[in-house]
């Protein structure tokens, strides 16, 4: 595996999380940059040594409501 694409949104509560595609890896921090961190460590921890993606690609997703 090269890369592993992580969907990340605003959290109702307020932060961000972080749900990776096709792996069973969850993460979250309250701004952008710890939740760097806490998903090259949450990688880290899930792959044998190794084993983990070269690339980590995150995917923001957010929705907007706006009047009609």
């Amino acid at each position: 595996m090269n890369e592993l694409i992580f969907m990340v949104e605003d959290a109702p509560e307020g932060g961000l999380t972080a749900r990776a595609l096709g792996e069973s890896i969850f993460t979250q921090a309250s701004d952008m940059a710890g939740l760097h961190a806490n998903v090259r460590e949450a990688v880290q921890a899930h792959f044998d040594s190794g084993k983990a993606p070269k690339l980590i690609r995150l995917h923001y997703v957010r929705d907007e409501v706006i009047a009609a």
